[in-house]
Formats: C-alpha cells, sequence, structure tokens
C-alpha cells in the first residue's frame, strides 16, 4: 500500500487540473460573492449559482484592463483556469477576464470602439479644453423627469445660484436616445450662449447605457466647441462618452459640483481678499498721513515767510560771489589784453617807422641788403606816412664784421 504526504497528494491533484484541456481554458457564469479588493491590488472573490460556488483570484496585472469594478451581486462571465492553491488544498479559478454576463456582444463592441479611438487620438488629454472656471451659463442635456436633472439642479442652485441652466431634454435611454442626445449637444453649441455642457443620465445597466456608448452621441462631443462633462451612471460605470468628453464626473451631482465653484468659498474669499485690501489701503493711508504731518511740522511750512527770507539771502550771496568773480575775470582779462596790446605794438613795424626809419621795397618786395639793389633800379622807400619812388644811383657795400 502506498502512502502520500498531503503535499505529494495537493501537488498531485494540481498537476492533473493543470494539464487537463478543459480546465486551462475555462469560461464559467454566475454571480459575484465575498468580493474583495486586497491591498496588494489582487481581486478575491467567489463565483456561484443556486447550488454550487467556486473561488476565484484576479491578479492585479490582470485586472488592471477592466473597465468596472466588480461588485457583489454582478452576473457575470469569467474566463480563465481552474487549478489547485496547494496550502490549503482548495481549487480556484485563476481569472484572466470579466465581463458582465448578458452584454457580450455589446462588450466586445465597447472595446473595439475604444480602440478604435483611441487609435484616432480622442482620448488624449492634449484634445482636452478646459472647464471655465465661473461659467454664466450651463446647457445640460439629460432626461427632464429623471432624478439626474433633479440632481445636478439641486446642487446648481445651492452651489451656484449665479450660473443660469439650460435644460436640453433627451431620452436617455432605448432606439431614439443617440440621435436626440446628439440633436441636443449640436443645439447648445449652435445657440453658442452657454460655457458649459453637462450630459448624461442615472446609473444602470450595460444596455441602458448603451446610448453613450452610441457614434452618434462621441461624434456631437468631439464636435463640440463648448466643454462637455460627462456625468453617466454610477462612480464604477463608464462610457465611451466619459473618455472623449473634456472631463468625466463619476455622477450628475458631482458633474454639477465639477461645472461651478462652490459660492461659500467664493465668497470666503473675497471676504478674505477685501479684508486684506482694507488693511493694506489703510496701511497706505496711516504712511501718507504720517508724512503730511511731518511736512506740517517743518519750519517751512510753519514760517513760510523764514524760509523765503533765508532763501533770499541764500540768494544774494550766491549773487554776490557772481559779481565778485565775473569782476575778478574781466579785469584779469583786461591786464591780459593789455599785455598783448603792448606786445603787438612793439612789434608793429610803423612803431619802428616813426623812429625815423624807412622800408626799400623793389618789386613789391622788402630789400634786407644793398646787394638786392643795382644801379638804375627802381625802387619804393615806405615812411610813416606815406612812400617815394626813387631810382638808385650807385650803391655802397660795408663790411659789417668791423663793427663786432
Amino acid at each position: 500500500m502506498d502512502i502520500f504526504s498531503v503535499s505529494q497528494i495537493n501537488k498531485y491533484i494540481k498537476g492533473l487540473m493543470d494539464g487537463d484541456g478543459i480546465l486551462r481554458d475555462v469560461t464559467v457564469s454566475g454571480e459575484i460573492s465575498n468580493f474583495k479588493r486586497h491591498s496588494s491590488g489582487h481581486y478575491y472573490f467567489s463565483v456561484k449559482d443556486q447550488d454550487s460556488a467556486i473561488s476565484a483570484a484576479m491578479f492585479k496585472w490582470q485586472n488592471r484592463t477592466l473597465t468596472f469594478l466588480p461588485e457583489n451581486g454582478m452576473k457575470v462571465l469569467v474566463h480563465g483556469r481552474i487549478s489547485v492553491y496547494e496550502p490549503s488544498g482548495q481549487y480556484q479559478m485563476i481569472a484572466d477576464s470579466i465581463r458582465p454576463d448578458g452584454v457580450g456582444a455589446l462588450y466586445e463592441q465597447y472595446e473595439r470602439l475604444k480602440r478604435a479611438l483611441e487609435k484616432k487620438g480622442y482620448l488624449d488629454p492634449s484634445r482636452k479644453k478646459p472647464i471655465p472656471q465661473f461659467p454664466r451659463k450651463i446647457a445640460v442635456v439629460t432626461s427632464p423627469t429623471g432624478a439626474a436633472i433633479r440632481d445636478i439642479l439641486n446642487i446648481l442652485g445651492r452651489r451656484y445660484p449665479l450660473a443660469e441652466v439650460d435644460v436640453y431634454p433627451s431620452e436617455v435611454q432605448g432606439e431614439n436616445a443617440p440621435a436626440m442626445l446628439a440633436s441636443a449637444i449640436y443645439a447648445a453649441n449652435r445657440n453658442a450662449d452657454c460655457d458649459v455642457i453637462i450630459t448624461g443620465r442615472g446609473g444602470g445597466s450595460m444596455e441602458d447605457l448603451w446610448a453613450f456608448n452610441s457614434i452618434e452621441v462621441i461624434k456631437a462631443i468631439i464636435d463640440s466647441e463648448i466643454p462637455v462633462i460627462s456625468a453617466v451612471g454610477h462612480e464604477t460605470d463608464f462610457t465611451l462618452s466619459d473618455f472623449v468628453a473634456d472631463l468625466r464626473a463619476p455622477t450628475p451631482s458631482a458633474a454639477a459640483e465639477l461645472a461651478t465653484p462652490d459660492s461659500a468659498a467664493v465668497l470666503g474669499y473675497l471676504a478674505h481678499f477685501r479684508a486684506k485690501t482694507t488693511a493694506a489701503l489703510e496701511n497706505r493711508i496711516s504712511m501718507f498721513e504720517n508724512r503730511i504731518a511731518s511736512v506740517m511740522n517743518t519750519q517751512c511750512m510753519k514760517n513760510p515767510l523764514t524760509f523765503t527770507e533765508n532763501k533770499t539771502r541764500q540768494l544774494d550771496e550766491v549773487l554776490s560771489r557772481i559779481d565778485h568773480s565775473m569782476n575778478e575775470k574781466i579785469n584779469s582779462c583786461e591786464s591780459d589784453l593789455r599785455e598783448c596790446a603792448s606786445k603787438l605794438a612793439a612789434l608793429n613795424p610803423l612803431a619802428v617807422l616813426a623812429r625815423g626809419y624807412a622800408v626799400v621795397y623793389k618789386d613789391g618786395e622788402p630789400l634786407h641788403s644793398v646787394s638786392g639793389m643795382q644801379c638804375g633800379n627802381a625802387v619804393n622807400i615806405r615812411f610813416m606816412d606815406g612812400s617815394a619812388q626813387c631810382r638808385v644811383e650807385s650803391t655802397i657795400s660795408e663790411d659789417l664784421n668791423q663793427y663786432e
């Protein structure tokens, strides 16, 4: 008789299950229960029907591809493999995908549309328009009788009553909903008098929300010149409108909050700003008052005539110094001028002539030596008071060295 350890048995059973062709690739239909999102990011839950249940796990590198958060009671199709957790000897399903049951075809269509939109760049955050901080008018595209419009109007009225609200009524579910929703979004753009558009509805199944996955609505949101906030379903619901919109709100109520500032917070900020500005102005005024008081206490302001008299005396002193300086300068210039005139007079050839000398010119040039004249030459003799035309009769040269 062979004897096996518990570990050996569990390992053997695990080998059988891992090697089974059906159990390696299986899809299980059932209802989620005991759902737990572990701090590690892994999902642990059970899939049950009316008679049985099977434990399941979905690791974080698989569940990050889900577009919804599984909930207890949700009917799903879970794909994966059946294996054994050796430490406890329990068999479990290792899931690699989860789809809501009954909407498999819609889910596949949803994924195809999402991939196509992503490929064309419509999900790129860079193309999203900013939501205005203080909207004057808000367009709401939704059912006029649903809970969503009541929630939106209630939040807007309480949070920011300054904004006007235009409701563009539309069906949000059913065959006519896509065309009506798209038409309402285009109408809000044609009117061009609103600052932001909120479109959405309350929660529901994938079929209920399908209008917001339609090409008509997606195209209208992409074409909108006005920023669009998509608010479809509950926090865990995602539609393609959420991805192409300029902002996604988890609920219609949240959309109303995201579209508007809190008026109470704005008033509080304004009150704070007013108090701060008032204090700054008061400090400024006080500073100028002190400066004015300081000026008023000066001698000039107390007795203006004294200030004028002092300045007049100072001006007289300055003028006296200027006159003295100018007189000294003039006297100096006159002395220099007299000295220059004396020098010029000494160099004046007429002054030499006045002492009995004369200048002899030949052919208009002064003669400096007797050697420059010959008998018969015509010369001009310049005296102080006139000149005489003469002719040379004879010349006599003298040796100047004899006087040395």
